[in-house]
């Protein structure tokens, strides 16, 4: 049972949030009401956002593609953004499609995938220990698999060949830029999962380059990257006979390469 809290307490712990710099203050003090069961733990709730956990971290979980995924701390937290990755391949997977959701952080887009496509069969997989145990919370549940290890590594054998949706929420952040990034994500989220090397595009050439081994024929694979990219990430797929195209959506920022193989 969440707090239901006085207008005192709700003027405090909107201001402590405003203190802290929470733009969007009067929202989160809802959140973090709904995830407190009494004065005590939002206290510590409190104290937590305060000092710069972002917010998914405090109350455990985040919404995504209209799901509740479930975001432990010191895990990737899914972005909104990605939810127009996640609505790509949701759009081209045809019933009973198999489906792999590689550096999978919390597992949102295999969630997503076993929700919104009817009969999918989906593995994820990550090589962060603790994603991978929250990802099996928010995959397994719903019939999904989820294994730990680099790339495709740990994935059964049996699926070479055979994926017809392959989404990789690779890390794109240039080395020198992860510096630039919020506070939140720079101390609060696993480096593997921001750092994207030194042009942002070293764990997408690796994906790339090991791709058309485990798609079908007609398979896709589906990336984010940024739109200054755009150029290379082409050519590392079409280096590796993927064919490459690009979908945006500007209200959320979202470029996404779509790299099909043909035949």
């Amino acid at each position: 049972m969440s707090l239901d809290p006085s207008v005192s307490l709700r003027s405090t712990t909107v201001s402590r949030l405003r203190a802290a710099g929470c733009v969007f203050a009067e929202d989160e003090a809802e959140l973090l009401f709904s995830a407190a069961h009494d004065e005590a733990a939002l206290d510590v709730l409190v104290d937590r956002r305060a000092a710069g956990f972002p917010l998914e971290h405090v109350v455990g979980w985040a919404e995504f593609g209209g799901l509740r995924i479930a975001v432990d701390t010191g895990v990737f937290v899914p972005r909104r953004r990605t939810e127009f990755l996640v609505e790509q391949a949701v759009a081209l997977a045809a019933p009973g499609a198999l489906c792999v959701d590689l550096c999978c952080g919390s597992g949102a887009a295999g969630a997503v995938l076993l929700s919104a496509v009817p009969g999918a069969r989906v593995h994820a997989a990550d090589i962060e220990p603790a994603a991978v145990r929250c990802a099996r919370r928010n995959v397994e549940p719903r019939g999904g698999h989820v294994h730990e290890g680099d790339l495709f590594a740990p994935l059964p054998d049996g699926l070479r060949g055979r994926v017809e949706i392959l989404v990789a929420n690779v890390p794109y952040v240039p080395t020198e830029e992860v510096g630039l990034l919020p506070p939140e994500a720079r101390e609060h989220e696993p480096l593997v999962a921001l750092d994207g090397g030194a042009d942002g595009l070293d764990v997408l050439r690796r994906v790339a380059a090991e791709a058309p081994a485990w798609l079908a024929p007609g398979g896709r694979l589906f990336v984010e990257t940024s739109e200054r990219q755009t150029g290379a990430a082409a050519d590392a797929v079409a280096a590796h006979g993927l064919t490459p195209r690009f979908e945006t959506c500007e209200e959320r920022y979202a470029t996404v390469l779509v790299a099909t193989r043909e035949g």
